[in-house]
């Protein structure tokens, strides 16, 4: 069964989190966190606090299956545009640049590999 986080308006673009969340799609959540763990750019510390807490939220609705049995993976994450506040910066000659400082919305969905191995097979045993 998988489990799903949150991170809503975190002050930075869209651009630079999906460059971290390519790296951890689709790999196991040990490799993910390494990765984030190691990684130097700034976004990598809010991204591997959301990892940890879509394992805590797996925790919970798995009670009594053993973390280490399940082998949990990222099976989904991105990233959406949050809100852009506008902001003036003064400019030579009276005028005025727009700054647009943007925020963006991460959604992760960990899952085990073990619950997808074993429903796989018995949707093709009734479609066969």
């Amino acid at each position: 069964m998988e489990a799903v986080a949150r991170l809503r308006n975190y002050p930075t673009s869209p651009r630079k989190m999906r460059l971290l969340a390519d790296l951890v799609r689709g790999l196991n959540v040990e490799d993910a966190l390494n990765i984030l763990k190691f990684s130097t750019k700034h976004p990598s510390v809010p991204l591997e606090k959301l990892l940890l807490s879509a394992v805590a939220n797996w925790k919970v609705k798995n009670e009594g299956v053993d973390l280490a049995e399940a082998n949990l993976y990222v099976k989904t994450i991105f990233v959406d545009g949050g809100r852009v506040l506008k902001r003036m910066r003064p400019a030579p000659q009276g005028r005025a640049y727009r700054v647009r400082k943007r925020s963006n919305h991460v959604t992760i969905i960990v899952d085990s590999k073990v619950s997808a191995a074993v429903a796989a097979p018995s949707t093709t045993e009734t479609e066969a």
